[in-house]
C-alpha cells in the first residue's frame, strides 16, 4: 500500500507528479486499469489484505530486532515508532484535505465513494482507476512494490485526480453542501477582494466542468463576480473539482446566506473632479 504519509506533499512534488499525469493522458487517453502487464493479473488475483499484512508483520519482526541490537538508538526508533503510529491513523482523505493548498477541499464520506452509482462514468476519465480508488479508501494494495517509481507517481497524481472529481459530485449533495457550510462560516474559502464588499464570504468556483480547463477561483456573492485566490497553492487547484454549479446551488439551498448587493462603487476623479466619461 501507498505510504502516502512519508510524503510530504510539497507544492514542487505535486506539480511534479501532476506534469508526470499529464504527459501519461497526452500519451494514453484510455484509462489503465489493473491491467499493466502478466505479474501485475497474477497479484491482483491474490487477496491484497492478507499479502499486505505479511508485510508489515515481517518489517514488524524487523523493527524489534533492530531495536534490541542497538542500544545506542533506541530513542530514535521510539520516536520513528510514535510517528509511524500517528499517520497510520490519518485516512488518505484528510491527509489530502490537510495539504498545503487544499483547504477548499472537504472530505468525502468514506460510504459515498463505495457507492459504485457515484462513481459512474469516472473510469474512462482516470488512469490507474482502481488503484487510485484503493489508494483513497487505505485499502491494502502490494503494487507499489512492483510499480516503477514514475508509475507509483502515476497512481498517486491519479488519486488526486479522481479525489477531485468525486469532490465535485459530493458538494452537490446534501452532506457535501453542509461540509462546505461549515468551511463557508470558517472564511475557509477567502474574502472578496473588492473593497466595497466589506469583506463578503466567498465560495469556489470552476469556471469549466472539464479537468485541466482552468484553475479554481472564488465567487463572492455579493457583487457576484469572481477572483483569483489569494493564496498561490489554492490557486493551483483545478477548477473543475469545484464546478461550475456548486456556489450558485449552494446559494439556493441556503438563501439566507445571498447578500444584497453593494450600493457603493468606486468614482475616479482627478483633482477632487469626477472624470467625464465619453
Amino acid at each position: 500500500m501507498y505510504s502516502h504519509r512519508d510524503r510530504e506533499g510539497g507544492p514542487l512534488d505535486r506539480k511534479r507528479i501532476s506534469d508526470v499525469l499529464d504527459k501519461h493522458l497526452e500519451k494514453s487517453p484510455s484509462s489503465t486499469s489493473r491491467g499493466l502487464n502478466s505479474k501485475d493479473k497474477e497479484r491482483s488475483s491474490v487477496p491484497s489484505t492478507s499479502t499486505g499484512k505479511s508485510q508489515l508483520d515481517h518489517r514488524s519482526a524487523s523493527l524489534s530486532k533492530a531495536k534490541y541490537s542497538d542500544e545506542e538508538s533506541e530513542t530514535d526508533s521510539e520516536e520513528s515508532d510514535v510517528s509511524g503510529s500517528d499517520g497510520d491513523d490519518t485516512s488518505w482523505i484528510s491527509w489530502f484535505c490537510n495539504l498545503r493548498g487544499n483547504e477548499f477541499f472537504c472530505e468525502v464520506d468514506d460510504e459515498y465513494i463505495q457507492d459504485d452509482f457515484n462513481l459512474c462514468g469516472l473510469t474512462s476519465q482516470v488512469p490507474y482507476y482502481d488503484y487510485a480508488l484503493d489508494l483513497i479508501l487505505d485499502v491494502e494494495s502490494s503494487h507499489g512494490d512492483m510499480f516503477t517509481e514514475e508509475q507509483n507517481e502515476l497512481v498517486e497524481s491519479a488519486a488526486e485526480m479522481l479525489y477531485g472529481l468525486i469532490h465535485v459530485r459530493y458538494i452537490l449533495t446534501s452532506k457535501g453542501m453542509s461540509a462546505m457550510l461549515e468551511k463557508y462560516k470558517s472564511y475557509d474559502f477567502g474574502r472578496c477582494p473588492r473593497v466595497y464588499c466589506c469583506g463578503q464570504p466567498c465560495l469556489p468556483v470552476g469556471q469549466s466542468d472539464i479537468p485541466r480547463s482552468s484553475t479554481v477561483k472564488i465567487y463572492c456573492p455579493k457583487c457576484e463576480d469572481i477572483y483569483y485566490p489569494r493564496s498561490k497553492y489554492q490557486g493551483n487547484m483545478d477548477g473543475a473539482y469545484f464546478g461550475t454549479t456548486f456556489p450558485h446551488l449552494f446559494l439556493m439551498t441556503y438563501g439566507h446566506l445571498k447578500p444584497q448587493k453593494p450600493t457603493q462603487n468606486y468614482t475616479p476623479r482627478v483633482f477632487g473632479f469626477k472624470i467625464h466619461k465619453p
